[in-house]
């Protein structure tokens, strides 16, 4: 499994907008994708368990993978997050 913690920067904090970019990267893998804010996590393919998380401003997640592509999974979500500026 592969996890990575970062902290979201955007000023409004994982909105509408860049969650759908972060979910429509993690659904092109077949690995088991969770993003984790304040011990609750949810899967990355699901746009409304995203959102329900309600990820606010300067907030640590960790974003975990697990399965036969967790590597390039967990690359290409960093990049799509970064590109997005949600992340630093």
């Amino acid at each position: 499994m592969k996890e990575l913690s970062v902290t979201v920067v955007d000023p409004v904090g994982l909105h509408a907008r860049p969650a759908t970019v972060a979910v429509n990267a993690a659904s092109k893998f077949k690995s088991e994708i969770k993003v984790t804010y304040k011990e609750r996590s949810v899967n990355m393919k699901s746009i409304m368990g995203v959102m329900s998380l309600g990820i606010p401003t300067q907030s640590e997640i960790t974003i975990s993978c697990e399965g036969e592509d967790e590597e390039e999974a967990i690359q290409q979500i960093e990049e799509t997050l970064r590109s997005q500026k949600v992340i630093a």
